[in-house]
């Protein structure tokens, strides 16, 4: 059997400012039973004054590297999926690169939006398994607090801040990622865009139809193309946009509640750092276990989607 790429480490960083429902109810017209019932976010983390995208990124890789325990340069790739970096260019990726040290690795960032953390560990494994790089470092990160608009409730209440990383490489015959899936439909980003004044805006009735069909399909067809049934499936790590969505993935696959990763409670949507954030947590609560069937699904502006179905373990 032919190695293929799996995750060898996971890093996270939370901004220290937590913003509760509460919080927002002195700022907008809102309340938390509003908010919760219909998203299942009770707080979100913002960046600080002056802690920029960079910032996030880089303690989130600097703890996966560690975890990885590779030096940093050995990493031949650097993709950092953003949709709100510090500047337009340089790439937050480059400044990941000197700041880690890893002085031989090239670096880009990826712009697929909540589903930019699949597009990196997609694009990373097919490096890794024609052996053009032995590791990849792939980073989900925004700020999105830059782009709230605080007149509109129905956006305001949903996303947060926050980096999550992995390295990319090979691990031992019969683990790492067994299949993917991903997908874009230009006609649907006029559902959910970044407006003329630098705020988020977005049909939530439409997106929400969209990610109800979409995730639950991916899932699915991640699983088909693995030659796997939904009872192989042991953990589920959905894009954490809201708990509806993410519930109907879960019956989907049909799998327990206790089965499905959860953190948007705590953390809001934090996009591309979402999927990888609910998997650091999940490992350093010691439910997932080697050899465990995941699948990781994600969805976001573009449309676009992406979707892997792997088996953990180094």
């Amino acid at each position: 059997m032919t190695q293929l790429a799996g995750i060898i480490g996971v890093g996270s960083y939370v901004p220290q400012k937590r913003v509760t429902n509460a919080d927002l109810e002195q700022m907008l017209d809102t309340s938390d039973e509003w908010i919760r019932s219909r998203t299942g976010i009770e707080a979100r983390h913002f960046a600080a004054e002056g802690e920029d995208t960079s910032h996030m990124a880089i303690a989130a890789a600097k703890e996966a590297i560690g975890k990885s325990n590779i030096e940093a340069h050995q990493i031949g790739l650097i993709l950092v999926a953003t949709v709100s970096p510090d500047r337009a260019f340089p790439s937050v990726a480059c400044q990941v690169q000197e700041a880690i040290g890893a002085t031989g690795a090239a670096a880009m960032d990826v712009s697929a939006a909540c589903a930019g953390f699949m597009y990196g560990i997609i694009t990373a494994k097919q490096f890794i398994e024609t052996n053009t790089y032995d590791y990849i470092l792939v980073v989900g990160v925004e700020k999105l607090s830059k782009f709230i608009d605080w007149e509109e409730r129905n956006t305001a209440v949903l996303f947060g801040d926050g980096a999550s990383a992995v390295v990319i490489g090979k691990v031992s015959e019969g683990r790492g990622i067994l299949s993917f899936e991903l997908g874009s439909d230009g006609s649907g980003g006029k559902h959910l865009y970044l407006d003329d004044a630098q705020h988020i805006a977005m049909n939530g009735r439409e997106v929400f139809k969209f990610a109800v069909r979409q995730m639950g399909e991916s899932s699915l067809n991640v699983l088909h193309k693995a030659g796997l049934t939904k009872e192989d499936v042991q953990f589920l790590i959905p894009h954490q946009a809201n708990i509806r969505i993410m519930e109907s993935a879960r019956e989907r696959l049909q799998l327990p509640a206790e089965k499905m990763a959860t953190t948007i409670q705590k953390y809001g949507n934090t996009s591309a750092a979402s999927i990888g954030t609910a998997l650091y947590e999940e490992l350093q609560k010691g439910t997932i276990q080697d050899d465990d069937v995941l699948v990781m699904v994600g969805f976001g502006g573009g449309l676009t989607w992406g979707a892997i179905a792997m088996r953990w373990g180094l």
